[in-house]
C-alpha cells in the first residue's frame, strides 16, 4: 500500500533541510572539517577504518563521512564549547580559548576538540570550528589526523574562505589522504555551489578510482541536478546506480521523490514510494513523508498531505528539533491551526527550551493561518524569554503588520525589540520604511532608510528597488527636493546612485 506522505521543507525546487545533530554525528562520512588551511600535511595520517560505513543526509549531504568521536563519555566539553561560542571578541579566534583551557583546566583530547567543533558546525559557527581544527593540526604529532578530518576541514575552508582555498587545500593533500572522503567533500563543495562542470568532472574521476561505489556521490550529483533544474539527469543517475548495483539509501529515495515532486509527477512519485516500501533495506524517515506532504499540498490535496504528516510524526525520534520546525510550518500550510499548536506543545514538552528557529517556525505558521492574536502571544513569549534577540523573528511580525497596513503596530514591535537591546538588521528598518511610504509619511520613511544604512551588517545591504522607486515617486508627488537630495546622497554614499533613476532623471 502506498505510504501516506507528508510534506517537508524540502521546498520545491529542492532545498536542503536544516542540519541535524544526528546527521552530524553519524559514523563516517566524507567530511569532518577541521584545521586551518595553512598546515603541514606531511604529519597527517590516512583514515584507518576503510570499511567503516559512510552515511549521508538529504538535509546535509556534506555530512559526508564525519567521525565525531561520540562513544567516549566526556568531561564538560560543553563548557569549552560555551567559552568559544560566547567569546566577546570572536576575531581573537578559538585558539586563544583552547590555550587558556589547557593552561587553567586540563589537557584536551581529540575527542574534546572534535565534539566542540561538531557543536560549532551544528550552529553554523564555521569560522570558530575551523579554528579549532587549525589549532589541533598545529599541535603536530600530538593528534592523529585522518582523511575524515581533512574532508571536514575542506568543507569548512570552502564555507569560511571560499572554494578556491578548498581546492588548494585538496591539491596539497598527500596521496594517502585523497580517498573517497576528501574527494567526496570536494564534490559536495561543488554541488552546493552549483558548479556543475567541475562536479561532473570530479565525479568521473571518482568513478575511475573506485570512489563512487556507494550512494553518497550519486546523491550529491542528483541534488545538484535538481538545484539547476535538470531533473532528467536525476533519472539517468538512478538508472546508472541500478545498472552498477549501487545500493540505494533512504536519502537516494528522498531525493528521487523530491525530484518527482518538483516536476509535479504524482504518478511517478507514488511509483517510487512503492519501490521504496518494497526495499527491505530501507526504513522511511520523517523527511520522506514531509517531502510527500509538500507535494500534495502544492497540488491542493490537503487530505493526503495531512495523512503524510501523521506518518511523519510517527517517525520523529531522538533529540532532533528539526522535524518539529517542519511539521509546524507544514500544518500551517494546509490550514490546520489546532495541529500546529499540538506540535508546538509537543515540541515544548520535549525540550527544556525552544531555540529561535522554533519560534520563527511557529510565528510564521500562525501568521499564515491568520491567527495574529496567537502570533502576538508567541512573539511576546519569545521576547521575554530569550537572551539572543534574533531580528529575523522581529521582522516576521513587523512585515506582517506592514502588509496589513498597520504601520503603527510594526513600529511598536520594533520599539519593544530595541528596548530589550535587540539590534535590527537593515531590512528591519526597511520594512518600517515601506509602511511609512504607503502612508505617505515621507520624513519618517527617510529616517528609516537612513537608520538602515547605518545599522550593523550594512555592508551587505542593498535596498529593494521597489522601495526606493516608491520613495522617489513620493518625493516627486510632494515636490520635496530636499528629501530627494537626502535620499540620493544616501544612495550615493552606498555606491548605489546609478541603480536608481530620480523622478527628474538625475542620479
Amino acid at each position: 500500500m502506498l505510504l501516506r506522505s507528508g510534506i517537508s521543507p524540502c521546498s520545491l525546487p529542492f532545498q536542503a533541510l536544516p542540519i541535524s545533530s544526528s546527521s552530524l554525528s553519524s559514523s563516517a562520512s566524507y567530511s569532518k572539517v577541521t584545521l586551518g588551511f595553512h598546515q603541514n600535511v606531511a604529519v597527517l595520517r590516512s583514515e584507518r577504518r576503510p570499511g567503516y560505513p559512510i552515511l549521508c543526509s538529504i538535509s546535509q549531504v556534506h555530512s559526508y563521512g564525519t567521525v565525531d568521536y561520540e562513544r567516549r563519555p566526556v568531561l564538560r566539553w560543553n563548557s569549552l564549547y560555551r567559552r568559544i561560542s560566547t567569546m566577546e571578541d570572536p576575531s581573537l579566534g578559538s585558539g586563544i580559548v583552547l590555550d587558556r583551557w589547557e593552561a587553567e583546566e586540563r589537557r584536551l583530547s581529540k575527542w574534546d576538540l572534535c565534539r566542540v567543533a561538531k557543536e560549532l558546525r551544528k550552529f553554523r559557527r564555521h569560522k570558530l570550528a575551523l579554528e579549532v581544527y587549525s589549532w589541533m593540526v598545529a599541535q603536530g604529532d600530538r593528534f592523529t589526523v585522518t582523511s575524515s578530518d581533512m574532508a571536514i576541514q575542506l568543507d569548512l575552508i570552502a564555507k569560511v574562505h571560499g572554494i578556491s582555498h578548498a581546492e588548494e587545500h585538496f591539491s596539497n593533500l598527500p596521496d594517502n589522504l585523497k580517498d573517497k572522503r576528501t574527494y567526496g567533500a570536494l564534490l559536495n563543495v561543488y554541488g552546493q555551489a552549483k558548479i556543475k562542470d567541475k562536479a561532473e568532472s570530479l565525479m568521473e574521476t571518482m568513478k575511475s578510482k573506485g570512489y563512487a561505489s556507494d550512494a553518497l556521490p550519486f546523491n550529491v550529483m542528483m541534488t545538484l541536478y535538481m538545484n539547476v533544474e535538470e531533473h532528467e539527469k536525476v533519472s539517468m543517475l538512478i538508472n546508472e546506480m541500478k545498472e552498477k548495483n549501487v545500493t540505494f539509501d533512504i536519502y537516494t529515495y528522498n531525493i528521487w521523490i523530491t525530484s518527482c515532486a518538483s516536476m509535479e509527477d504524482v504518478e511517478e512519485m507514488e511509483r517510487v514510494v512503492g519501490e521504496m516500501t518494497s526495499d527491505s533495506n530501507i526504513n522511511a524517515n520523517w523527511t520522506t513523508y514531509t517531502t510527500l506532504a509538500t507535494m500534495y499540498t502544492r497540488l491542493g490535496n490537503f487530505e493526503k498531505a495531512e495523512s503524510c504528516l501523521k506518518d511523519a510524526e510517527i517517525r520523529v525520534t531522538g533529540r532532533d528539533r528539526t522535524p518539529f520546525n517542519h511539521l509546524i510550518g507544514l500544518y500551517g500550510n494546509i490550514g490546520k491551526r489546532e495541529e500546529a499548536y499540538r506540535i508546538w506543545n509537543w515540541y515544548k514538552s520535549s525540550f527544556p527550551s525552544i531555540l529561535n528557529l522554533g519560534y520563527q517556525s511557529m510565528l510564521s505558521s500562525l501568521i499564515r493561518l491568520g491567527d495574529m492574536d496567537g502570533a502576538e502571544v508567541i512573539y511576546e513569549e519569545w521576547l521575554s524569554g530569550t537572551s539572543n534577540y534574533d531580528p529575523r523573528i522581529c521582522n516576521i511580525l513587523m512585515s506582517s503588520y506592514v502588509k496589513e497596513g498597520l504601520v503603527g503596530k510594526a513600529k511598536d514591535v520594533l520599539d519593544g525589540f530595541l528596548e530589550k537591546g535587540g539590534k535590527p538588521r537593515p531590512n528591519t528598518w526597511e520594512f518600517l520604511a515601506e509602511g511609512f511610504t504607503k502612508e505617505k509619511r515621507l520624513s519618517e520613511a527617510l529616517l528609516c532608510i537612513k537608520a538602515a544604512a547605518s545599522s550593523e551588517g550594512v555592508h551587505r545591504w542593498r535596498p529593494r528597488p521597489t522601495n526606493i522607486t516608491n520613495l522617489l515617486e513620493l518625493c516627486k508627488e510632494k515636490n520635496d527636493m530636499d528629501s530627494l537630495d537626502m535620499l540620493m546622497d544616501l544612495l550615493r554614499s552606498r555606491g548605489l546612485e546609478n541603480m536608481y533613476m530620480t523622478p527628474h532623471g538625475n542620479s
